[in-house]
């Protein structure tokens, strides 16, 4: 059997400019960066914090490597839970505020980790409708019934929580959306959820490290506890710019992911060096705040910038602001246009997001300075005068 169907497939993604390339990057994470062999200002990494190319991030890495070695070796259950993990898992509980953090090789494996641990067949979720795709794919592999509500409408999800009958009920939902950059509205959803008896999940990937107190996520810029949200996921591989990630919560609540979450109990553990890295991230986090105190003042020259051009910025008070295009093609020519000009920007398409909801990405960081931001909105300004004029409002 060939693959000729296959290939008709992708050719028909190319013509709908919904074909994904993958470029090589040939230099570490930052605001300057080599790609395919050519140098860009970019504005597209989840480096939220500048931490990738942290000098003491990377020192903590090779001492964790010397001391440790590379591998994990084994799952945590069997022979690779190591001293580094469990360091890391102990100063993630107190900075969060929990009794106990259990470490997950990916944000990925976290979020079906703790869904397909915690729910059955004779279990509901309902999951907002602009979740990441590994909530909703961890949603649809439990086995519960699957229910989505309106993004970010409360009275939606009370309509649908008033009519299971599931034994277990699971609100799911993300912190900052990763394509709107938007938060969710915690206070309301955890009241929605606890008149029901259910619990909620919050995936805080693109809000730990960023907002809340210290860089303490969505759930502590809320004044929330772990009775409001009792299951808290957060990344290590944006803000803190490592890898991995982390379930938090109380104590009944890790040991049973330690017995239930597949994705836990049949991986090898993460390297202990990237524990040690992460571990030096953290103590970085919780030093200088001038780093979020900057992204910040970015942030509001960015979207101050952008209102004076005409631009359709998103609602966000997040390092994350896109830019609203409409189509895709638009979206394309757009990035192609900033890329002629040194300034890399990922076009993000279907089925990533809606269809004729295209747009930019743009991703600031604490590393990014004024005049780079600045020169980001010089040369938005170039390529819409130039006649694309699809990104106005």
């Amino acid at each position: 059997m060939s693959f000729d169907q296959l290939q008709a497939a992708l050719d028909q993604r190319e013509r709908d400019a919904l074909y994904r390339r993958r470029r090589v990057l040939d230099s570490p994470q930052g605001p300057e960066v080599q790609v395919d062999g050519k140098r860009y200002l970019a504005f597209c990494s989840n480096d939220y914090l500048g931490l990738a190319n942290h000098p003491e991030v990377i020192r903590a890495l090779r001492e964790g490597a010397e001391r440790y070695g590379v591998g994990g070796g084994a799952s945590h259950l069997v022979n690779g839970h190591g001293r580094a993990h469990h360091e890391l898992e102990e100063a993630l509980a107190e900075f969060t505020g929990r009794e106990r953090v259990l470490l997950f090789s990916t944000g990925y494996m976290a979020n079906l980790g703790a869904i397909n641990g915690l729910l059955g067949k004779a279990d509901a979720i309902f999951q907002d409708r602009l979740n990441h795709a590994s909530l909703l794919d961890a949603g649809l592999l439990s086995g519960a019934r699957f229910q989505r509500y309106l993004h970010n409408d409360v009275a939606s999800l009370e309509q649908r929580l008033a009519r299971t009958e599931g034994r277990r009920k699971l609100v799911v939902t993300d912190g900052v959306f990763s394509m709107d950059g938007d938060l969710a509205p915690l206070p309301a959803l955890s009241a929605a959820t606890r008149a029901q008896g259910g619990w909620l999940m919050v995936d805080d990937a693109h809000g730990f490290g960023c907002i809340g107190r210290g860089g303490r996520g969505i759930v502590d810029h809320f004044n929330l506890g772990t009775d409001e949200v009792p299951v808290l996921v957060g990344t290590l591989g944006k803000a803190f710019g490592t890898s991995g990630a982390f379930v938090a919560g109380s104590s009944a609540l890790i040991e049973t992911l330690i017995q239930f979450a597949r994705t836990y109990i049949y991986t090898t553990s993460m390297p202990p060096a990237v524990a040690c890295a992460s571990l030096a991230s953290l103590r970085l986090l919780e030093r200088d705040d001038w780093r979020r105190e900057h992204l910040n003042a970015l942030i509001g020259r960015f979207r101050a910038g952008c209102q004076q051009l005409g631009l359709a910025l998103m609602d966000s008070p997040t390092p994350i602001q896109p830019i609203l295009i409409g189509e895709a093609d638009a979206a394309m020519a757009i990035s192609a246009g900033l890329e002629a000009r040194g300034i890399f920007v990922g076009a993000i398409r279907p089925p990533t997001v809606p269809a004729g909801s295209a747009r930019l990405r743009v991703t600031l960081s604490a590393s990014h300075s004024e005049a780079q931001v600045d020169e980001l909105l010089d040369a938005l300004g170039q390529v819409i005068g130039s006649g694309l004029h699809g990104a106005h409002a």
